[in-house]
C-alpha cells in the first residue's frame, strides 16, 4: 500500500518536471523567434482581432454583473455600520486591483485557451506543423510567438474596458436601484484609488496573457490521437491556463502589493 503511494507521488512529480521542462523550452523558442526576422506583423494583428475583439462582449458581461454584485454585497455590509458611502471605493478597487485581472484572464482562458489548443492541436495531429518543418518554416515562430505577443498585449486593453463597466455596474446598483447619492459616489470612486492600483492590474492582465497562450500552445504542440487527443489538450489548456491565472495571481499580489 505504502509502496503503491510512493509509485503514485513519483509518477505525478515525475509528469510534473516534464510539463514544467516543456513549457520552459516552449518559451525559450518563443523569446528566440521573437527577435528572428522577417517580422510576423499582420499575423500578430490578425491575432490580436481573434483575442481581443472575439473576447470583449464575454469580458464586458462578466465585468458588468461582477461590478453589480460587489456593489450589493458592500451596500448590505456597509449599511450595518451607516457607511453606505464606501461602495464606490471598494467597487473601484476591487475591480481594478483584483476582480477585473483576474475575471478577465478567467474568460480569456475558456475562450481563447482552448480555440488555441484545439486549432495546434489539430494541425499536430494532421502533421500540418510536422509539414512546416519540412518546408524550413518554424512553427514556433509563425504559430506560437504572434498568440503568445497577441493575447499579451490585448490582455491588459480588455482589462481596461472590464474596469470601467464593472465601475459603471456599481453605480447602476448603488445608485439606481439602491438609492445611493450618484455624486458621492463618483466622488469615492476617485479619491481612494491611485495609479499604482490601476497599473498593477494591468500589469496582472499582461502576465496572465502571456501564461493562457504559452501553455494554450505547449498542449496543442503536445497533442497525440487524433480527435480524442485534441480534445483532452483543448481540456487540460483551459484548466492549466486557469490555475495559472489564480496561482500567479497570488504571487504578483504578495510581490506588488
Amino acid at each position: 500500500m505504502a509502496s503503491e503511494l510512493i509509485n503514485s507521488i513519483g509518477k505525478v512529480a515525475y509528469r510534473l518536471v516534464e510539463s514544467l521542462g516543456y513549457h520552459g523550452r516552449m518559451f525559450m523558442d518563443a523569446t528566440y523567434w521573437a527577435f528572428r526576422p522577417p517580422s510576423e506583423i499582420d499575423n500578430i494583428l490578425k491575432q490580436i482581432e481573434e483575442v481581443g475583439l472575439k473576447s470583449l462582449p464575454v469580458v464586458l458581461i462578466t465585468a458588468a454583473f461582477t461590478g453589480m454584485v460587489l456593489a450589493l454585497q458592500s451596500w448590505s455590509a456597509f449599511a450595518r455600520f451607516k457607511a453606505e458611502s464606501l461602495v464606490g471605493t471598494v467597487v473601484a478597487l476591487s475591480m481594478t486591483r483584483e476582480l477585473g485581472p483576474v475575471f478577465a484572464g478567467l474568460m480569456v482562458s475558456g475562450r481563447v485557451g482552448a480555440s488555441i489548443a484545439a486549432e495546434l492541436g489539430t494541425m499536430k495531429v494532421t502533421e500540418q506543423i510536422d509539414a512546416m518543418y519540412t518546408l524550413a518554416a518554424n512553427p514556433v515562430k509563425y504559430l506560437v510567438v504572434p498568440r503568445i505577443l497577441a493575447t499579451t498585449i490585448v490582455m491588459p486593453i480588455l482589462v481596461i474596458f472590464g474596469d470601467l463597466i464593472g465601475i459603471v455596474g456599481g453605480y447602476f446598483v448603488s445608485v439606481k436601484i439602491l438609492g445611493g447619492n450618484p455624486v458621492v459616489y463618483i466622488n469615492k470612486t476617485y479619491q481612494y484609488l491611485e495609479l499604482d492600483d490601476i497599473y498593477i492590474g494591468l500589469l496582472k492582465a499582461a502576465v496572465f496573457g502571456f501564461l493562457i497562450a504559452l501553455i494554450s500552445c505547449s498542449q496543442g504542440f503536445k497533442t497525440e490521437g487524433g480527435a480524442e487527443g485534441v480534445g483532452k489538450s483543448t481540456t487540460r489548456a483551459v484548466v492549466f491556463s486557469a490555475m495559472s491565472v489564480l496561482i500567479s495571481d497570488y504571487f504578483l499580489t504578495a510581490l506588488l502589493f
